[in-house]
């Protein structure tokens, strides 16, 4: 079945970067078998349509991004990016809830 994949590169590095967040583009390229130059062009997308957002953290970046951000495409309306994301196998995190507050009793 060469030729042809399910999922775009697209799909591909944003799964990547939700797995991996402090990943370099030079191992997205590697593990997808692209060129590097096609990966950074593929993250520019990904940030202009606000998908991801990169902060740099000493000489590195690391990546964060929405995964309330809807699916592209007509047959996908409806449908977050995370979850597609949770399919390909990335975790998402429970957010945590604080405590409730207790309520002092008073004897009456």
């Amino acid at each position: 079945m060469a030729g042809w994949k399910f999922l775009t590169n697209h799909a591909l590095v944003l799964c990547l970067i939700a797995k991996h967040p402090r990943i370099t583009a030079r191992e997205i390229s590697a593990r997808i078998g692209i060129t590097e130059k096609a990966t950074r062009n593929i993250i520019k997308d990904l940030e202009a349509e606000g998908y991801i957002t990169k902060k740099k953290e000493g000489r590195r970046l690391k990546y964060s991004f929405d995964p309330n951000m809807p699916l592209r495409g007509e047959t996908e309306q409806g449908r977050a990016v995370g979850d597609l994301l949770e399919i390909l196998g990335w975790k998402r995190r429970r957010r945590k809830t604080p405590a409730p507050e207790q309520t002092e009793l008073i004897p009456s």
